[in-house]
């Protein structure tokens, strides 16, 4: 009974917890403006079902990407088994989903094989990123945090999926000595080879292997979902409503600012009477975005989305050729701002905490950087837009600051007075025919 009233007081504070940790994320993505989706339901839920629980994008490369659906695989279905554990720590009893039989004994077997290509594909994962160093794992933003972050999810998972091997194995040895409690049900393929292993003890000593094997199995889990929230595999849970919201229109289409677009009808339209318009009591807004709460709430849900795994980076041709844009550490700075700043907030109110988005976390250099070919929003393989934060950032220093480098100052100077970014009048256009 002890046990059970502590097992119920733990689960029922991580859960408490985990729930809480979700509120503040969910207030710091409602630090930034409301946005209307478009589109049909139908089709984002396709996009989302192909995306985020098909790992349609993932194979564009098969090792990563069969490695990663192994790990996926694993999480969802070993999860299953989470349920039993959970019964059976409320209500004391032991292995209460034994009464489906056979198809029991299916799952068991299926959670163990999964269990070890867990183990396997997370030592693959931490050879590629810690020996083999693929270059996309060690740019200079995933130094430190991130780095400790990527390997501890890894040996997290290695060290839940050995507990579970190793409290099934003294489970069966259990049941194979008819000790108390211990019903004879599942099977183990996988965990049975782990019986060498404790040739010899008794019965008290295996019920101490699988005790132990349990509640580290359980307590770890629980600390796992906890450390979801501020870790890069939030992206598990994120991942769903990100691709929800995709973008349906095509990649490389911008937006308009509507004030802008207002103004330039206005401007074309021959009959319009600038001086009749209907005075607006709105209050102008920002041009572009020079903070976070600038940003809509569907940008700010894909930096909590991003899975910090470079590919976006490894293609944009800005850092290829040795620029210092990588719009994988744009989402991470804007994940870190807006944490920041929701911690202000939470802290001290609406008062000004004199920092911003831009300059602060990021330079103009990577803004001025961006081709916009969209080859980074093209192969996220959860549909993350880096692009439409860094025009939104651009916008704003064009626009509100008029800083832009000395060849765009050039070029749009020349196109206001010869209608061409060349600096040749409209009426020496054609010379080059007589030449």
């Amino acid at each position: 009974m002890i046990s059970q009233i502590i097992f119920t007081v733990i689960f029922t504070g991580s859960i408490l917890w985990f729930f809480s940790s979700l509120k503040k994320i969910r207030d710091n993505i409602f630090l930034g403006k409301k946005v209307t989706v478009k589109g049909e339901v139908k089709e984002r839920l396709k996009i989302m079902a192909r995306v985020a629980l098909g790992q349609g994008k993932m194979f564009t490369r098969p090792v990563a990407g069969l490695l990663h659906l192994i790990v996926y695989l694993g999480f969802l279905i070993v999860n299953i088994e989470m349920l039993e554990i959970v019964i059976d720590g409320v209500a004391g009893t032991h292995r209460v989903l034994s009464f489906m039989g056979g198809f029991y004994d299916f799952l068991i077997a299926s959670f163990e094989f999964f269990a070890v290509a867990v183990i396997i594909a997370c030592i693959v994962f931490l050879i590629r990123r810690n020996i083999l160093k693929i270059k996309r794992f060690h740019n200079p933003e995933m130094t430190k945090w991130p780095k400790t972050d990527a390997n501890l999810i890894l040996i997290f998972e290695i060290l839940l999926m050995t507990a579970f091997l190793t409290m099934n194995a003294a489970d069966s040895l259990l049941q194979q000595l008819n000790a108390d409690h211990y019903v004879k049900a599942g099977a183990f393929p996988f965990s049975s080879f782990l019986h060498p292993l404790f040739s010899g003890f008794d019965i008290q000593q295996l019920i101490i292997v699988e005790r132990s094997a349990w509640w580290f199995h359980i307590i770890g889990v629980l600390l796992f979902l906890n450390y979801l929230p501020i870790s890069k595999h939030f992206h598990i849970i994120m991942a769903f409503p990100n691709t929800y919201f995709s973008k349906l229109e095509p990649k490389t289409a911008l937006d308009n600012l509507e004030a802008v677009t207002r103004e330039v009808k206005l401007m074309l339209d021959p009959n319009a009477n600038p001086y009749e318009a209907p005075a607006s009591n709105e209050q102008p807004g920002r041009f572009g975005a020079k903070d976070v709460t600038d940003l809509n709430r569907i940008q700010l849900l894909n930096a909590y989305t991003c899975t910090e795994c470079g590919r976006c980076t490894s293609v944009c041709p800005a850092n290829i050729t040795g620029k210092k844009l990588s719009p994988r550490k744009i989402m991470m700075d804007v994940r870190d701002r807006m944490e920041e700043l929701g911690k202000h907030k939470r802290q001290h109110g609406n008062v000004d905490d004199g920092k911003a988005l831009i300059r602060d976390y990021i330079s103009e250099e990577e803004i001025f950087a961006c081709t916009t070919c969209n080859a980074c929003s093209e192969i996220c393989p959860v549909n993350i837009d880096p692009v439409s934060i860094i025009i939104d950032l651009r916008r704003y220093l064009v626009m509100e600051e008029s800083k832009l480098p000395q060849e765009w100052t050039t070029m749009l100077t020349n196109i206001e007075n010869n209608g061409a970014p060349w600096q040749f009048s409209m009426n020496d256009r054609l010379n080059w025919v007589n030449e």
